[in-house]
């Protein structure tokens, strides 16, 4: 059993925390975060370490970062990668990942999540509950699938792109992929059927563009 640290004291880390419990495959030695709030809240039994930025890692010390918000990620991830600390991957054991599928460091597959064949997934991908990618998709980094997320075949999300609840992604075509371009926002429950441009907050079904004049649309 290796030693692993938990960044993070919130909602998801709990759940991270009973995934890692559940697989036993690490010993957590404690939790970061700005303050105790959370840390209490759930009642860990490994000790609050205050702030990442004050710890003095050693070189090769496991860490999980169990944040949603994907920027926060990144920049947590690119400080400590700078300090030699690894990032394994917390895949709990009841999610399938076929072997013609490539992961990088630092992901988090929660409970029934499902990654079928010939998928490329980029670092610090978190994917909750319920939620699959088929075939065929190209994943980048930093990106959030909350609960039962659909990601159907032949799609391509860009980095830091973050998808609500029950969203479902659309097929593509091989020759044409539909697209998510970066730091985009799914609303929870839309039903993605074209591509998005970059940095847009989309919501409904079909997935349209959040605005003042579409939501008057869809009253």
């Amino acid at each position: 059993m290796k030693d692993i640290y938990i960044i993070g004291s919130s909602g998801f880390a709990s759940e991270v925390t009973e995934y890692i419990l559940d697989n036993e495959d690490y010993n957590i030695k404690g939790y970061f975060d700005i303050n105790e709030i959370e840390y209490k809240k759930y009642g860990y039994k490994a000790p609050f370490l205050g702030n990442e930025r004050d710890f003095n890692f050693a070189l090769n010390d496991n860490v999980v970062i169990a944040i949603a918000d994907s920027n926060l990620r990144n920049k947590i991830y690119l400080y400590l990668k700078d300090k030699g600390v690894n990032f394994p991957n917390i895949f709990h054991k009841s999610s399938f990942i076929s072997k013609s599928s490539i992961i990088d460091e630092g992901c988090v597959l929660c409970p029934f999540v499902t990654i079928t064949s010939n998928i490329k997934i980029g670092r610090n991908f978190q994917a909750n509950i319920y939620s699959y990618i088929a075939h065929d998709c190209v994943i980048g980094n930093n990106v959030t699938f909350a609960p039962s997320v659909k990601c159907n075949g032949n799609v391509i999300i860009e980095d830091d792109v973050y998808i609500g609840t029950g969203v479902i992604i659309h097929q593509g075509k091989s020759n044409k992929p539909l697209k998510i371009g970066k730091g985009s926002v799914i609303s929870a429950g839309s039903v993605v059927t074209k591509s998005v441009p970059a940095g847009k907050v989309m919501f409904g079904n079909p997935a349209i563009e959040l605005t003042k004049e579409n939501l008057k649309r869809r009253k």
